[in-house]
């Protein structure tokens, strides 16, 4: 088997500068025009010899698709998939532009650095490393950059899911973000977690509703008094413990590698002990509900007859119900509250193959680390797939050094990905995605 080349290296390093000089940003709203990097993904893989295609749900906001056939025509098909856009980003408060790409001092600086054009650089140089190398890939591969995961993603992953589901035939798994990256743990230690489940998305419109009058008189049906008591009672709410299998499965799997008592009977107890380990775990072994945002009233001696707020719920696989029946009794009853958006919880297997062979991909070029499954707090493209029946994994592999805070940067300032660990992401996903 021919190791990925030297070009393979140098390219992954101008394609992520290069697409995050194209500035991609997704205010939501369908305000984002991803069709400059969705045509440059295109061109690079046709120069691989793929026939990618561009497709649209909106004006602008393209998605790029392309099948790579693979040596075993009876296996599963397995989708690749990054997206294109990434959250806003003030330049005042950068110490570089955050559309410059830049290149300095082995680190690729700007936004989706992390999230996750860096990711969409690995897949292209694979991809056109093998075209130069002659490989290909046991299983068949879809290739897929997104638009409009950083919102509703109605544009992107969602579109193709409903309307372009053919092109993704034959798949039952994917792998994309936020998995296989390096967690220093303070001591010595290094951790690669790979992503085997996200929590659900439960985004909440609150409305209170009260009797409007003047400022300067009594009034208990104040909807500004009510929605602010039912945001308190969410914020200051406490979730009941729930651990999924992914989960119980992270815990075990530090607690041995820490060489302490599992202790699932007292898991707040464990994570204490599993020190900085424990961030990996902690925001997923209950549902949450943070609000977010604040609306109401149009003058100061006005009080209005309505009050809105927004509050960003997840909850975890086999969790909704819960959720769902805790905000009606936080609300109360003067304030109502619907899905802004919704996204289901997701889980995967860690008994499988495929799961085997990521492992297996991140040992061999980091003999060193300590492979874990987790769940992730937020929610991926992974999620839209899944109505395809397509189990979604995040395995986007990054070697970092101690110091680097990547979760800390995932929509943070100063954003960036050093040169090493694009290397080391081409190595592993090229092994990876040859023998899955």
């Amino acid at each position: 088997m021919a190791d990925i080349d030297e070009r393979a290296l140098a390219e992954v390093v101008t394609f992520t500068s290069d697409l995050i000089r194209i500035d991609t940003t997704n205010r939501g709203g369908g305000d984002c025009q991803e069709r400059p990097a969705a045509e440059y993904a295109a061109g690079q893989l046709a120069g691989a010899g793929l026939e990618p295609s561009l497709l649209e749900r909106s004006k602008g906001r393209t998605n790029v698709v392309a099948r790579i056939e693979g040596t075993d025509p009876s296996a599963d098909a397995l989708l690749v998939h990054g997206h294109l856009d990434v959250v806003p980003a003030q330049a005042d408060e950068w110490s570089v532009h955050p559309f410059s790409g830049e290149v300095r001092d082995g680190v690729v600086w700007g936004r989706g650095a992390v999230d996750m054009k860096n990711m969409d650089a690995m897949i292209l140089a694979v991809v056109r490393a093998w075209a130069r190398l002659g490989v290909r890939p046991r299983r068949d591969l879809v290739i897929a950059f997104t638009a409009d995961e950083e919102a509703s993603a109605e544009d992107g992953s969602g579109f193709l899911a409903d309307r372009h589901a053919g092109l993704f035939e034959g798949c039952t798994e994917g792998i994309s973000e936020s998995g296989a990256f390096t967690f220093h743990d303070g001591s010595g230690r290094q951790i690669y977690p790979i992503a085997a489940g996200e929590r659900g998305t439960g985004w909440l419109k609150l409305t209170a509703h009260g009797r409007a009058g003047h400022g300067s008189k009594v009034n208990h049906e104040n909807a500004v008094t009510r929605l602010a008591a039912a945001i308190t009672r969410i914020g200051e709410h406490e979730w009941p413990l729930r651990l999924t299998p992914t989960v119980r499965a992270a815990l075990t799997e530090l607690a041995a590698l820490y060489g302490i008592d599992a202790g699932l009977d007292d898991v707040d107890g464990l994570l204490t002990k599993l020190g900085p380990a424990a961030k990996l775990v902690e925001p997923t072994v209950r549902n949450s509900a943070n609000p977010t945002m604040l609306n109401a009233g149009y003058k100061v001696n006005v009080i209005p007859g309505e009050a809105t707020a927004f509050v960003d719920g997840r909850y975890l696989p086999g969790g909704e119900d819960e959720f769902r029946t805790t905000l009606d009794r936080l609300t109360g009853p003067d304030v109502d509250w619907e899905f802004h958006h919704r996204e289901v919880a997701l889980q995967a297997p860690l008994d499988s193959p495929t799961y085997a062979h990521m492992r297996a991909a991140v040992e061999e070029f980091a003999p060193e680390g300590h492979v874990v499954p987790y769940c992730m707090s937020g929610g991926t493209d992974a999620k839209q797939f899944s109505r395809l029946g397509i189990t979604g994994y995040g395995f986007a592999p990054l070697k970092l050094p101690e110091g680097f805070d990547y979760q800390a940067l995932f929509h943070g300032v100063d954003e960036r990905v050093p040169v090493e660990a694009l290397h080391f992401g081409v190595r592993v996903l090229d092994r990876f995605l040859r023998t899955a």
